[in-house]
């Protein structure tokens, strides 16, 4: 059994693979004690030493966070650490705490996160800040251990600055409209799309055919979306530090969904090399886009959008003129070209909300 204790201590992240390089490169700096791969988990080494500034420019070495406090991972347990950690916040206004669960345990990293949060909470009167808060309190459980340690907020979630425009304020209002691929194939590029889809967390996928229908390709098309689509939402879901959404995957003639979709506050997109470039109409969209309720974009496959339907779209735009995007490329072309328009439009906004 492992005591509650004050320890000082510093994990170390690797890439899998890493962890015994940057081990050896860490002896020649320091007299400690060194964990590769402690417990047999894999990307990781703790090193009984507080030096950190003498190993952090290793290369070989990911992240590393200095540890204050090792004690059984017990949920209980863990919860017991929470005067110590309020310590450690010390007058800090914001803080939030980051869990990492590697083993078997009768709680989830959501527990840990809710319930020392709220303890710490109560404890130091801080408020939770899941975006950009002034200390960091990790939680790292490898097996039978729990190593906790508190960083500087800002260090950690550099990334998710406020100075960035969240990309999820955009994609979470856009639809695509997909014509499915109906040929030899079908199913590798329904998988393809499957991915993209997932991988942006959209608002929705409606798969639009038009016309007839072979229905066996189309079967093949819809159940490779779904393989794309699971496989990429398990990754999400060991990746990311919130809840994922499964993006949903409707079907719908092209032509009925057109016009369903037109709606006074609805941006209709359809994506064509007969369209404006995309820089051309770059200022009007990301306003439009910016106030919309919904984005609705109209994406081809082997064959393009039927141009009856360019009559209900505000926007017909060739996202690169003279190439022409095989199938699965064409989703992520056009969701990235729209944010790109979107982040322009957001920082505009701001910058006029500044000046009035």
């Amino acid at each position: 059994m492992i005591e509650n204790s004050n320890t000082a201590m510093l994990l170390i992240k690797t890439l899998v693979g890493m962890e015994y390089i940057a081990a050896s490169y860490i002896r020649e700096r320091l007299d400690a004690d060194i964990e590769v791969r402690p417990s047999g988990f894999l990307g990781l080494v703790i090193v009984h030493s507080d030096e950190i500034e003498r190993i952090s420019d290793i290369p070989e070495i990911e992240t590393i966070i200095p540890i204050s406090i090792e004690c059984k991972a017990d949920i209980n347990e863990i919860l017991k650490q929470a005067p110590k950690i309020a310590k450690l916040i010390g007058n800090a206004k914001t803080f939030a705490i980051k869990t990492k669960r590697r083993g078997t345990h009768d709680f989830t990293s959501a527990d840990v996160n809710i319930r020392l949060g709220a303890e710490v909470k109560k404890l130091t009167g801080c408020d939770v800040d899941l975006i950009s808060p002034e200390k960091t309190v990790y939680v790292e459980i490898i097996g039978d251990r729990a190593l906790i340690g508190v960083t500087e907020g800002q260090v950690e979630h550099k990334k998710y600055t406020p100075d960035k425009v969240d990309s999820r304020k955009l994609l979470s209002k856009i639809s695509i409209v997909q014509l499915p691929y109906l040929e030899k194939g079908a199913f590798e590029l329904g998988e393809r799309i499957g991915r993209a889809v997932q991988a942006f967390e959209i608002k929705e996928l409606i798969i639009a055919p038009f016309g007839y229908a072979n229905a066996y390709e189309l079967e093949q098309f819809i159940k490779g979306v779904r393989k794309g689509q699971i496989a990429r939402f398990e990754v999400q879901k060991r990746a990311y530090d919130r809840d994922v959404r499964k993006v949903p995957v409707l079907l719908q003639d092209l032509y009925q969904t057109a016009r369903d979709k037109r709606k006074k506050r609805n941006l209709l997109i359809v994506t064509d090399p007969t369209g404006k470039q995309i820089k051309n109409v770059k200022d009007e969209l990301g306003r439009k886009m910016f106030y919309a309720d919904e984005i609705v974009v109209f994406v081809g496959s082997r064959v393009g959008i039927p141009k009856g339907v360019f009559k209900f779209a505000d926007y017909v735009i060739d996202l690169a003129p003279y190439i022409t995007f095989a199938t699965e490329q064409a989703i992520p072309s056009a969701l990235v070209a729209l944010i790109a328009v979107f982040e322009e439009a957001f920082e505009d906004s701001g910058k006029k909300e500044e000046t009035t």
